[in-house]
């Protein structure tokens, strides 16, 4: 119980530290471009437009950078939910991580050995994954992949963004996936799952920026849809500690009790996440 807890305190202290980092690089920058604008009123000249909104923009990111790093873990947790996945990346083509976030599926692919790039919205996780040497870009998703040559891709991931996407985007993302991976090459793509209530509750309704869940089942039909072979469920983040406990055994009213237990768990406390993972063949 005592390294349960010490090890709790070493993950908060862990996101905090982060934190300040990201605060401390908003501050140096919205401090230069707050330099300028004064400059400006001071030379009596109207402050540029895009001026203004290149101050507003900085702190959406950061306040959105903050709140993941509070809410989804620190860089640690992160690679050890993502761990899993590097098993289905082999070879010498490039792999695009698309809304990369801090890189830590980038960074481990390189350590793996597999060539690999990210491509995210926000300009805070973008400095953090240049900060640490990798080969991340700042753009949309779908316009970053549409630019990549097609059959050019030894695999594409994403982890915890399909959520945030409008279906027709969705739609359109996977199928210009398709055209970008080279034969035998996966899509991988995470989210939360919805198919548990205790997912959706207390972690999909968390993030204001979700825009609408994606049902396993429809995202597997839909990467069928659009070329994709062998396409199968992987389900992680288990809620083991949070489900129902089973009655001791007794008699036949305590087995039925017991299995509508488990009907119970399996619809509140189904794993938190699952994955589809389709194949260019």
């Amino acid at each position: 119980m005592i390294f349960k807890s010490m090890e709790w305190r070493v993950d908060k202290l862990a996101a905090s530290y982060e934190d300040v980092n990201l605060l401390m690089k908003r501050f140096i920058l919205l401090r230069d471009k707050l330099d300028r604008l004064l400059g400006q009123l001071e030379e009596k000249q109207p402050p540029e437009p895009s001026l203004a909104r290149d101050l507003k923009e900085p702190l959406e990111d950061w306040s959105y950078a903050g709140f993941e790093n509070r809410y989804r873990g620190s860089a640690d947790d992160v690679r050890r939910q993502q761990e899993a996945y590097l098993a289905y990346f082999e070879g010498d083509k490039p792999v695009l991580d698309l809304g990369c976030g801090r890189g830590e599926f980038v960074e481990m692919l390189i350590e793996k050995g597999v060539p690999a790039r990210g491509v995210d919205g926000n300009a805070q996780m973008i400095e953090i994954c240049r900060d640490k040497g990798l080969k991340c870009e700042r753009g949309d998703i779908l316009e970053a992949l549409t630019a990549v040559k097609d059959g050019s891709l030894g695999g594409i991931f994403s982890s915890q963004v399909i959520e945030h996407l409008p279906p027709p985007y969705l739609k359109k993302l996977v199928r210009t996936a398709y055209r970008k991976l080279a034969p035998s090459s996966p899509l991988i793509l995470e989210t939360v799952n919805p198919t548990s209530v205790f997912a959706l509750v207390r972690i999909y309704f968390l993030d204001p920026t979700h825009q609408r869940p994606v049902h396993p089942q429809a995202l597997q039909f839909l990467m069928e849809s659009d070329g994709f072979e062998e396409v199968t469920l992987i389900y992680s983040a288990p809620l083991e500690v949070d489900r129902l406990q089973d009655l001791p055994a007794g008699d036949e009213t305590t087995a039925v009790l017991n299995r509508n237990i488990d009907k119970l768990n399996s619809l509140l406390y189904a794993p938190s996440n699952f994955a589809a993972i389709g194949w260019k063949k």
